[in-house]
């Protein structure tokens, strides 16, 4: 590493070859090898976001009186994800960077409610089933709340008794994930939604895996429980469009159920030199190539695009399961509906055979509660390498049985 800026300009193709020769120890995404970090919808859909990006590059969402277009396009995949997620006339959102941000703007927004509905408490808690996202301790920890995690129930999603014990004086919001990532399978919305307004709550959804997914497996007749705004006493909600969406990173959404809650989400300011400021999600300058390319996209696939994808992803998990099953000692966790999987074994040390997975290739992650392998999200790269996994999975087996390779605790971790 060098401490010197770079004393002159270098000819382009030197540095564009340089970033490509960067890239040679990172993992084989498009071989299906990771389930972590990238969406594949197909190298069309790729094509389509990567020149919608190019031609917003330079513009600014920040300004929209500058750029009105992007504005337009904000506000179509806005509109267009709420009707996917049922949102009526009345609801609203936002664009973001990510499913963090999206988060953190629930709990912003779900804190500056509270100052109003509920004056009283000098430290918000929020109440979290264990297996929630990271995401709400982080915007707590930058907020000034504290997450109250319970334990969840055998079927791994959120209790309902031990949510409502938790609740105190203090509680302002409630979390539930739809599906949830360690295990994939869906909070009782319904029932958390029904202890939210009873106890004037705010209520926030993190679909930001589901939201893009399990609207289109229903639609395959797949059994997805309710978790949208059908449901009465969803406040807020967060979908993630770079995720199943399939559009460029770093793209989610923020969404209310209803346009009267959106000066909660906004932070204003004015005194300074400037004049009026206001801004609804946290960076003030956001990129216009995440906007166009998720309006390209949507529009490029469409419902039946979309459709299709679902459909190919859904035969790749189904034969997943059957041949993870298949294998003796392996056993699949909670059987999740959408395409997150992972499986254990109480016969054997799940990691020893994910050290033998990734001694042949595939960069395996691990869950910590229960040990298990995680795979990740499932893309379309992961469907023509299916047979392959499941080879290398029953020689994996084979190895951690016998004793030829040993667990690595070292290695769960998501993110760094």
């Amino acid at each position: 590493m060098t401490n010197r800026f770079p004393p002159h300009g270098r000819n382009r193709d030197d540095v564009l070859d340089e970033l490509e020769a960067n890239k040679s120890d990172d993992v084989d995404w498009r071989g299906g090898r990771v389930g972590l970090y990238t969406h594949f919808g197909g190298d069309d859909v790729l094509e389509v976001a990567k020149d919608a990006s190019r031609i917003y590059f330079s513009e600014n969402a920040l300004g929209p009186s500058a750029f009105p277009s992007l504005a337009r396009l904000e506000n179509d995949v806005i509109s267009w994800t709420l009707g996917l997620l049922n949102g009526d006339d009345t609801a609203a959102g936002s664009m973001t960077s990510g499913g963090t941000e999206s988060i953190l703007m629930a709990v912003k927004t779900a804190r500056d409610w509270a100052r109003e509905h509920h004056p009283n408490i000098e430290e918000p808690v929020v109440v979290a089933p264990y297996s929630a996202h990271p995401a709400f301790n982080k915007a707590a920890h930058y907020l000034g709340l504290v997450v109250r995690r319970v334990p969840i129930g055998d079927d791994f999603r959120a209790d309902l008794d031990r949510m409502r014990d938790a609740i105190d004086e203090s509680t302002i919001m409630l979390v539930g994930s739809a599906p949830q990532f360690a295990h994939g399978v869906f909070d009782p919305i319904p029932e958390l939604a029904a202890l939210a307004q009873e106890k004037n709550l705010w209520l926030h959804i993190d679909a930001c895996v589901g939201g893009f997914i399990a609207p289109f497996a229903r639609e395959l007749g797949r059994p997805i429980p309710d978790f949208d705004f059908t449901v009465p006493g969803v406040m807020s909600m967060s979908a993630d469009l770079h995720k199943y969406g399939f559009t460029a990173k770093g793209a989610s959404t923020f969404l209310l159920c209803d346009e009267s809650l959106r000066k909660y989400q906004v932070f204003e300011f004015d005194e300074w030199s400037r004049g009026h400021y206001a801004s609804p999600t946290v960076p003030g300058t956001r990129p216009g190539g995440p906007i166009a390319a998720a309006w390209a996209v949507l529009n490029y696939l469409g419902w039946d695009g979309y459709v299709q994808i679902a459909t190919e992803l859904f035969d790749a998990i189904d034969r997943l399961k059957e041949g993870i099953r298949s294998i003796d000692g392996l056993s699949i966790i909670a059987d999740p509906p959408l395409t997150i999987l992972s499986y254990t074994s109480s016969t054997y040390d799940i990691f020893a055979v994910a050290e033998a997975m990734t001694q042949r290739g595939w960069l395996v992650t691990r869950s910590a509660e229960p040990r298990a392998i995680h795979m990740g999200m499932l893309t379309m790269t992961h469907v023509p390498v299916v047979d392959q996994y499941l080879s290398d999975l029953a020689d994996s087996v084979q190895a951690a049985k016998a004793g030829r390779v040993k667990a690595n605790d070292e290695a769960i971790t998501y993110g760094g």
